[in-house]
């Protein structure tokens, strides 16, 4: 599913309580984090949650993400990013605007601020790890 098949099926919900659990629903399908990926290393800092990110360079130089959060609301936040910046070419990574996506599902102005730093937090990270495995 593409980020515009995510942007079409938050159109279609009314309210943002469907939203939310649409959302929280996206984080529980997310890949399994295994245990031993859960390090200071893989620790998303700036975040109020416990948040693990752990980046992958595939075969064709696509990068595959897989995380985790102890919050089901920013797993659903993981989920998301992944739709945007999972399994793709650095390039296409560093050149995806994650701010704009995040304005198109409305999420700008209905999560808490906390939620939001933490939501930038995440995607520094991914373009950090796409700038390091284009390097």
């Amino acid at each position: 599913m593409s980020i515009e098949d995510l942007i079409d099926d938050f159109e279609f919900l009314d309210d943002w309580d469907d939203r939310y659990r649409y959302v929280i629903e996206l984080g529980k399908a997310l890949e399994p984090l295994p245990d031993e990926l859960r390090t200071p290393h893989t620790k998303v800092e700036g975040c109020v949650s416990q948040v693990w990110l752990f980046s992958k360079r595939n075969a064709d130089d696509t990068l595959h993400f897989i995380g985790d959060s102890d919050a089901h609301i920013v797993r659903g936040l993981i989920a998301i990013l992944f739709r945007l910046y999972s399994d793709k070419p650095s390039e296409v990574i560093l050149g995806t605007d994650a701010k704009a996506a995040f304005e198109r599902l409305g999420l700008d102005s209905h999560l808490s601020p906390q939620r939001s730093n933490g939501f930038y937090s995440m995607v520094e990270r991914i373009l950090r790890d796409a700038e390091t495995a284009r390097a």
